[in-house]
């Protein structure tokens, strides 16, 4: 059963347009109160990033929310995966996040967790859109939800990421160059190095409702490259703004991305025996990342992209490692979902613990070079049943050998397939992702004509 307004990670959109409105979010939070009242008294965590319409949304989402019994604990701007963490302390039903992660000011989302600090399941996600097809009622006033402010949330997650080190971890000796992208962990990553002993550099934290990811953070790691550069830093750290996003940048001001901070977190836990299982990449996860783990002997699977799915196949196999290349990454022994502030400690630590400055470390993998086009249709189809473009597939393949990986994947939010090819040769992986391109292109236009 498809849902009509939960995506792979929760809602989300542009502010002023439906569903991103003031009056969806009351009702929204309506929806989720009546079906988590169902257990009982029931208690929901919110909260959100830097950007201005979060206020907004705040008040919606706690007035639908005690309209339905339920009571409300606000935390103000806290990362996302602070709320995942707060979640579960307070024992709270659910916790839900208003942030739209990486998109800029004029997006906003929500986001929802359960009591265990994870996604909610789907069963959960239906149930409230069922709920939203009902007129929206308020119980009796002596059952309204009463709503109240966590004066110490900040303090309690700066903790929590401290604990996710061993005793007598000490960054001292360390220049790093911070940039939380504006966004949600502005208060709370500065801390968290600076208390443990580095000489910390803030870039980008000083948000002003409107600045979130404004050319900064993990996905615009430009400006930090040019500050760990000009300040002779050891590192940079930058963050997304919700702060589940990772990228780090070396003293050269080379960036780590998210596949290279998974493989030296891995490798390092591999060398202290304590890596349970293998690790879950995505579909999009670098080849380089596959080999370089199979010389390690640890096992490696791809999930669907998107930061749920390698959750879910973590849980399958019981392992506790995983990621994506944009930067999510999972210590699933360490907490319940992606954290760029922990993931960024664990890779410090294996810096500490090697000796090795972060260039070196992050050569044990070797990148491959990966070139990607995009083929825009109009047609609605599996690919995988499309016999012309499964041979044109396999004649790729069988070029490229056991040196790369061939690619197709229809996006989920434009009208186009990704056609992506990865190899030791750039040019010759460009010659052929080209080739495949075209002939994609081509059948593609036939089965429009036939339709």
């Amino acid at each position: 059963m498809s849902k009509r307004y939960f995506g792979t990670d929760g809602i989300r959109g542009r502010v002023g347009q439906f569903p991103i409105t003031p009056d969806f979010m009351l009702k929204l939070g309506w929806a989720a109160g009546k079906v988590f009242a169902r257990e009982g008294r029931s208690k929901i965590l919110i909260g959100k990033d830097t950007r201005i319409s979060g206020y907004m949304f705040e008040s919606a989402l706690e007035a639908g929310l005690s309209a339905a019994g339920v009571d409300v604990l606000l935390t103000g701007p806290m990362p996302t995966p602070a709320i995942a963490y707060l979640t579960r302390t307070f024992q709270a039903n659910a916790g839900i996040v208003i942030s739209a992660s990486h998109n800029a000011y004029g997006d906003n989302g929500i986001k929802f967790f359960s009591a265990e600090g994870t996604k909610l399941p789907d069963e959960i996600e239906h149930a409230i859109e069922a709920q939203m097809d009902l007129v929206m009622t308020t119980v009796d006033s002596a059952s309204l939800g009463k709503a109240r402010r966590i004066e110490d949330a900040p303090g309690r997650y700066i903790e929590f990421c401290k604990s996710s080190v061993p005793v007598g971890f000490n960054l001292s000796g360390l220049k790093i160059v911070l940039d939380c992208a504006n966004g949600a962990t502005y208060h709370v990553a500065p801390a968290v190095l600076s208390e443990l002993g580095a000489n910390v550099i803030e870039v980008a934290s000083s948000p002003d409702g409107l600045n979130i990811n404004e050319a900064c953070g993990a996905t615009a790691p430009q400006r930090l490259q040019k500050v760990v550069v000009a300040e002779k830093a050891d590192l940079g750290i930058a963050l997304d703004g919700d702060g589940d996003r990772l990228m780090m940048v070396d003293h050269l001001g080379e960036v780590i991305d998210g596949d290279e901070a998974l493989y030296i977190i891995a490798e390092r836990m591999h060398q202290r025996g304590v890596l349970q299982g293998g690790v879950v990449g995505t579909l999009m996860s670098n080849f380089g990342l596959e080999q370089s783990l199979a010389k390690l002997e640890i096992p490696f699977v791809r999930a669907n992209v998107g930061d749920r799915y390698v959750m879910a196949l973590l849980a399958e196999n019981d392992w506790v490692l995983g990621g994506e290349s944009s930067g999510h990454v999972v210590c699933r022994h360490l907490t319940s979902t992606g954290d760029g502030t922990i993931s960024a400690l664990q890779v410090l630590r294996a810096m500490l613990e090697s000796g090795k400055n972060l260039h070196d470390l992050k050569k044990g993998m070797h990148k491959m070079p990966q070139v990607m086009i995009n083929v825009r249709t109009t047609a609605k189809v599996d690919i995988r049943s499309v016999e012309s473009i499964q041979q044109a597939v396999k004649d790729v393949e069988a070029q490229l050998g056991n040196s790369g990986r061939v690619l197709l994947r229809p996006s989920g939010t434009e009208p186009l397939v990704r056609v992506m090819l990865e190899g030791e040769d750039k040019e010759f992986i460009q010659k052929l992702c080209e080739e495949l391109a075209k002939e994609v292109g081509k059948a593609l236009e036939a089965l429009v004509s036939n339709e």
